[in-house]
């Protein structure tokens, strides 16, 4: 080695040995709150040894290159790019053990950097969040730097899956970066988002709440459905978005992934037909008939916590990666309100962006009646889902489990929504309203005429006479709005030749003018 070169590897060696030391220490500040650090947290994130990292020594604003600042190197942000399953992915981690995480103007450029690397590769973007929001002491450049960030996010959107993992504090205008990608991960206990603090909430409301009470994991997974998902640490939760990329494509120019899960096209269920109950009033758990239909084990379930009386989630059919829509009878009779209705439209756009098919299984007494929903727009939410299912171009099918009534059975993918195919079971009811509520109206004299003590009998009769006469699925298929009335065991080998034949189809596009984009309500 030429004499002259010595120094230059030497500095080299140094600063690569102090940037290690300084993961070392990060890693124990980390550990004592229940929490890994941004490198260890990649470890888990992405296969053994394929983590490139990019812009390591990038330094904070205003601040020049010192190697002996090792801790300010890189400026709170790990970013770069590996593989997860042998498939490429581009990653950023915050680094909260630098300045709380907190987001400066290298920073944010690192991070906004990453994105526009991941939009050109045409590959998953994963972003690890832990960090306390902008950087005061930048002011209006870590603010403008944030915009360039957000920007990135809409450019990524429907073209790459955007995952984010919230993994300690987000708060301020930073929340709006991992609202803007399409899925987000939370750690029990240990991460929380909220737009303003709990000092903040006091002063201005009066109330007293802490941070886990205002944003924390269960709050954002079950009450607003910001979030995901939520995992109980973060070796959990990373694993989880492993899981969840196996059934995404990388790009929207792609399809994706098949696998071979050796679970039989054609297997008949036998117990199918014995799972929805002969008593159209009694509740049944969807996700059985879901979990016996689709591939064993692969059903993944998208927002389990968030209104539940809607599931939807991946599955496979035969190795092939698809969307469920499901309404839940076991939770509110599987009725449409505005957080299932916001939860479902959103979930069949992604699919729709990402060649994902969608099957939907109906089973749904219509709209949530009532001022508080009425008052809350209803109407508008419940337009997303007409909006969402009109609007998607990938595979559509049908099942019709049971109750399928008024504008909630016209919402839920039926023929003139573009439902490709539809499939009623012998237990399926598609009518404007129930039974029962159909003959108080239609039989409203004959019934106020009957004697009290008998007019619950009446009743019965006019509806069990009303349901065979009009509400049976052989009346829709009647008239082609049911393409077949199968059985409930029928329905895997039904849907996979449905599938086969559809994926051959060239994506449907519609023959309106050319526009810039619909309106869709929000």
């Amino acid at each position: 080695m030429n004499e002259r070169n010595i120094d230059p590897y030497r500095k080299l060696e140094r600063i690569r040995g102090r940037l290690k030391e300084k993961w070392i220490r990060a890693s124990e500040r980390q550990r004592a709150k229940g929490k890994l650090s941004a490198m260890e947290r990649l470890e888990i994130l992405l296969d053994p040894g394929s983590f490139v990292p990019l812009q390591s020594l990038v330094m904070p604003m205003y601040a020049e290159f010192d190697e002996k600042q090792a801790d300010a190197m890189g400026d709170g942000i790990v970013i770069g790019y590996g593989t997860i399953e042998g498939r490429p992915v581009v990653v950023f981690a915050e680094d909260f053990s630098y300045k709380g995480g907190s987001m400066g103007k290298s920073h944010l450029e690192k991070m906004e950097w990453a994105i526009k690397l991941a939009i050109e590769f045409g590959v998953p973007l994963i972003g690890l969040y832990d960090s306390g929001g902008a950087r005061i002491q930048e002011g209006v450049h870590s603010l403008t730097a944030l915009g360039g960030v957000f920007f990135q996010n809409v450019m990524a959107s429907g073209w790459i899956p955007q995952i984010a993992v919230i993994m300690g504090p987000c708060a301020g205008g930073a929340v709006y970066s991992p609202a803007l990608t399409d899925f987000v991960f939370m750690v029990d206990k240990t991460s929380y988002m909220f737009i303003t603090g709990p000092k903040v909430v006091k002063a201005v409301t009066g109330e007293d709440v802490d941070s886990e009470q205002l944003g924390g994991a269960s709050v954002q997974t079950r009450k607003s459905g910001v979030a995901t998902l939520m995992a109980k640490d973060d070796k959990e939760a990373l694993l989880a978005v492993r899981k969840l990329l196996s059934y995404l494509p990388s790009n929207a120019g792609e399809d994706p992934p098949r696998v071979n899960t050796g679970d039989p096209w054609d297997r008949i269920d036998e117990e199918l037909n014995r799972i929805i109950p002969a008593d159209q009033r009694k509740p049944y758990d969807v996700k059985v008939i879901i979990k016996r239909v689709f591939d064993k084990d692969s059903f993944y379930e998208i927002q389990p916590f968030f209104a539940q009386n809607a599931v939807v989630g991946f599955a496979r059919l035969s190795g092939y990666v698809v969307g469920i829509v499901a309404n839940q009878p076991k939770f509110l009779g599987g009725v449409l309100d505005i957080d299932s209705s916001d939860k479902i439209a959103r979930f069949v756009r992604f699919c729709d962006a990402f060649n994902i098919p969608l099957i939907t299984f109906v089973d749904t007494p219509g709209y949530m009646p009532g001022t508080a929903q009425e008052h809350g727009g209803i109407i508008r939410h419940g337009a997303k889902v007409i909006y969402a299912y009109s609007e998607a171009t990938v595979p559509k099918i049908t099942v019709i489990v049971r109750k399928a009534y008024g504008g909630a059975y016209i919402a839920m993918c039926s023929r003139k929504l573009g439902a490709d195919v539809v499939y009623a079971y012998p237990t399926a009811e598609i009518a404007v309203m129930g039974p029962e509520g159909a003959i108080e109206i239609i039989y409203k004299k004959e019934i106020e005429a009957t004697p009290p003590e008998e007019r619950e009998e009446l009743i019965r009769k006019l509806a069990n006479e009303y349901r065979e006469k009009w509400s049976n699925p052989y009346v829709a298929t009647a008239s082609a709005y049911v393409d077949e009335v199968i059985e409930p065991k029928e329905t895997r080998p039904m849907l996979y030749r449905t599938l086969c034949t559809l994926l051959k189809r060239k994506k449907r596009f519609s023959k309106m003018p050319t526009k810039r984009h619909g309106n869709m309500p929000v």
